[in-house]
This record gives structure tokens, C-alpha cells and sequence, in this order.
């Protein structure tokens, strides 16, 4: 019987994960992002975007145990299925999508590092440089683009730290539509 309930709740977690997933992808597809903030709109760019959304919703989830952890992991888990899935939906060869998935995985979780040290320790300039180096690979544009994210980037995680566990294990987050956050 603790096997069945144990492949409920994974199940429970797995169908989460694809939701909050769902609403992070969503908030890494605001306009304001490509054209206001000059993310580059590119497959690289829009990688980047959905890490980072993706990564400020893992970091708030694995503060809240007992479910957040595993909930933090669906959404990981939901993450790297889909990459999983656009790879291969954009042509990638069978052999070629592990090798594809573990590299967007290890440039995900080098992110997640460098964001993580950033913003625990209220380094604005700290989160502005990790963005440079990711999503602008070093060459950002010619304005304050860069500050601009990392402002979205600390208001998208105060705005998910306010919302309840309970929420976000049914499914339920929000983010702050960009142009809000910067104000």
C-alpha cells in the first residue's frame, strides 16, 4: 500500500511540476523582456529566460519542507522533460538530444549557483554580472539593461517567497508581469 501511495503522490507532484513550470515559462515569454530589456530573442535567450524564472521558483520552493523539496524537483523534472521534447520537436537526432539535455542541464545548474550566491546575499551588481555572462554572454547592450533584470529578477523572488506553500502546491504561482517588477 506505501508503494501506491507513494506513485500518488509522485504523480500529484509530476502533474504540479508541469504547472508551476507552466506559469514560469509563461513569465520568461513577457515581451518586456526581448524588447524593453533587450534579452536577446533567440533560442539561447529564451533558454535563459525560462532558467532563470524556472530557477527563482525551485529556490523558493526548496525552502519549505516537507513538500517543497519534492516540488522544487518536479518542477526541475518538468524543466528538462520539455527541453527533452523541443530538442527533439526541433529536429535533434535521437543520439544527440542526452548529450544536448545534460549540457542545458550543467549550464542551468551554473546559473542556479551563480544566481543563488547573488541574490542570498543582496548582491545586486553580483546578479547583474551573472546575467551579463549568461544572457548576454558577456556583451550586454548598451544601457542598463542588465541592472533592469536583476531588478526583475529580485522582485519576481520577493513575489514568490509571499505566496503560500499551500498555493504553490496546488498549482497555483504568480509572477510579476516585467514591467511591474522594475518599478
Amino acid at each position: 500500500m506505501a508503494g501506491w501511495l507513494g506513485l500518488r503522490r509522485r504523480g500529484r507532484d509530476e502533474r504540479v511540476g508541469f504547472e508551476l513550470y507552466g506559469a514560469a515559462v509563461a513569465a520568461a515569454r513577457d515581451p518586456y523582456l526581448y524588447t524593453e530589456l533587450h534579452v536577446p530573442d533567440t533560442l539561447d535567450g529564451r533558454f535563459d529566460m525560462v532558467g532563470l524564472h524556472a530557477f527563482l521558483l525551485i529556490d523558493r520552493l526548496t525552502v519549505e519542507p516537507p513538500r517543497g523539496p519534492d516540488l522544487a524537483q518536479a518542477v526541475f523534472d518538468a524543466m528538462f522533460s520539455d527541453m527533452d521534447v523541443n530538442l527533439r520537436e526541433m529536429g535533434v537526432g535521437d543520439l544527440s538530444v542526452g548529450k544536448k539535455v545534460r549540457a542545458m542541464w550543467e549550464a542551468f545548474h551554473g546559473r542556479a549557483a551563480a544566481y543563488t550566491s547573488a541574490l542570498r546575499t543582496g548582491d545586486s551588481a553580483g546578479l547583474a554580472a551573472a546575467l551579463i555572462r549568461n544572457v548576454w554572454r558577456g556583451s550586454p547592450p548598451d544601457d542598463d539593461s542588465p541592472v533592469r533584470l536583476a531588478r526583475v529578477a529580485e522582485a519576481q523572488r520577493r513575489t514568490l517567497a509571499a505566496q503560500p506553500i499551500a498555493d504553490l502546491a496546488a498549482g497555483r504561482v504568480r509572477y510579476l508581469p516585467a514591467v511591474e517588477a522594475i518599478r
